[in-house]
């Protein structure tokens, strides 16, 4: 089955990462701006809908960078996921007090930055972006932020819908991506 998802063209792949990326930013912002926290019912759902988009870009993600370097690529879907947690938790008024999903999204945007960095079947800036938009929800998280919290979340949200509009685009560079997948066949063989 692996070799089969391997075979199988990156760019449509690469697109529906892109997609379902937007999926969640549609879902996340909707429940922010047009239904809004007094409708709490309404609002919790949307916001589990958007939870279930992320975990699914996450796995997406992970299977995309695991050929660039498998470890990093699950360590950064494992912060992910456990802030995807953190988020649902607090959904259903469980959340563990005193700990912020970004706590474990800083290290996940750190983590792709870099593996997209490495990749070279997306462009660099598009890591570099992702990784100053993990230093920044980490800086975000650090009292001292107060007069930097716009910003740090406006660099946050062009970081990542940049890399969600590529991907829906423009996908990956394709021989670039094989390279990938035959030099980790050449490293596992």
């Amino acid at each position: 089955m692996t070799k089969r998802i391997e075979a199988a063209s990156p760019r449509p792949r690469a697109r529906m990462t892109g997609v379902v990326y937007l999926l969640y930013f549609l879902t996340a912002i909707s429940a922010e701006t047009f239904i809004g926290r007094s409708r709490l019912v309404a609002y919790d759902a949307v916001n589990l809908i958007s939870q279930l988009f992320y975990v699914a870009v996450t796995l997406l993600f992970y299977g995309m960078f695991k050929p660039v370097n498998a470890r990093f690529s699950l360590l950064a879907a494992l912060f992910s996921l456990a802030g995807c947690a953190i988020d649902v938790l607090g959904v259903f008024n469980i959340a563990v007090y005193g700990v912020s999903p970004l706590i474990f999204f800083g290290p996940y945007c750190l983590l792709l930055g870099y593996l997209i960095f490495r990749s070279t079947f997306l462009p660099r800036i598009l890591g570099v972006l992702m990784m100053l938009a993990g230093l920044g929800w980490l800086i975000f998280l650090s009292p001292h932020a107060g007069t930097l919290s716009t910003y740090l979340e406006v660099l946050g949200f062009l970081a990542e819908l940049s890399l969600c509009l590529w991907l829906i685009m423009m996908g990956v560079n394709v021989p670039k991506w094989r390279e990938k997948i035959n030099a980790r066949r050449v490293g596992d063989g």
